[in-house]
């Protein structure tokens, strides 16, 4: 099976990192944090990439271009233009780049990478955000479900602390940042029927929006709920904190070996 990425957005909210580079570019651990969700994916044999590209699409292309330049020791003879490479760190990836348009929305971008995934089950997610995801675990679920489209729902801690206050007034305790009160948001993890594609329009459609509802209205949208580590990367705080977590050596979503 494939991996869809969207890796063609602005990142307006990260605009201190991506004036110069997309965000799906953005490191965490000297590593952009696509490589990251690639890995999470490879983790679980999957490693047959579709990314579809926009903004900045060029520093994507260059990347994976000279993946072996960036990612080992080298020689360079100038003498002869000839280059040796020492220690060479390589993946086992197939990774297709797609320009899908620099303005086009999710639902527009997932569109024009139809010829490129073909009439296949697939797996789709977003260039920004991690999670100690088993996406095999999201395979079986969606192949039981038998839904054209299974999305993975998280419940979010909450930013603040609940107090919970009785009648009289008294204080009868107190939850650290509790789950968010049993709302589920979307994780941006999915698993797709090649059906999918037939419900996407044009280049200004949110996937999001009005695909993922038609689906819905059809009673063919699994959910499958996460409950471990998932955090997207929406601003330069979530960079610098997950940057922590790696320093540190325990990046809950660094699954594999």
């Amino acid at each position: 099976m494939k991996a869809v990425i969207f890796a063609g957005g602005y990142g307006t909210r990260l605009s201190e990192r991506t004036d110069s580079i997309p965000k799906p570019m953005v490191e965490i651990g000297g590593r952009p944090i696509l490589w990251h969700i690639m890995k999470i994916y490879s983790s679980s044999g999957v490693n047959d990439f579709v990314i579809c590209c926009g903004y900045k699409q060029q520093v994507i292309k260059d990347y994976f271009a000279n993946f072996f330049l960036y990612n080992s020791d080298v020689t360079l003879d100038l003498s002869n233009n000839s280059m040796e490479i020492h220690n060479s760190t390589s993946e086992n990836w197939r990774v297709t780049l797609v320009d899908t348009g620099l303005d086009t929305f999710t639902g527009g971008r997932l569109k024009r990478v139809e010829p490129y995934v073909g009439r296949e089950r697939f797996f789709l997610t977003y260039g920004d955000g991690v999670a100690d995801i088993d996406v095999s675990k999201t395979l079986a679920a969606h192949l039981n479900a038998g839904k054209k489209l299974t999305m993975t729902v998280y419940q979010p801690q909450g930013k603040l602390g609940v107090v919970d206050i009785n009648s009289s007034g008294s204080v009868q305790g107190f939850i650290e940042k509790p789950r968010s009160g049993g709302n589920w948001i979307n994780a941006g993890f999915f698993v797709c029927e090649p059906e999918v594609f037939d419900v996407l329009e044009g280049d200004h459609e949110m996937f999001e929006q009005e695909p993922i509802q038609k689906l819905v209205a059809e009673n063919q949208v699994n959910a499958f709920k996460h409950y471990g580590f998932w955090r997207p990367m929406d601003t330069l705080h979530d960079n610098k904190e997950l940057n922590k977590l790696w320093s540190s050596g325990s990046a809950p979503w660094k699954i594999w070996k």
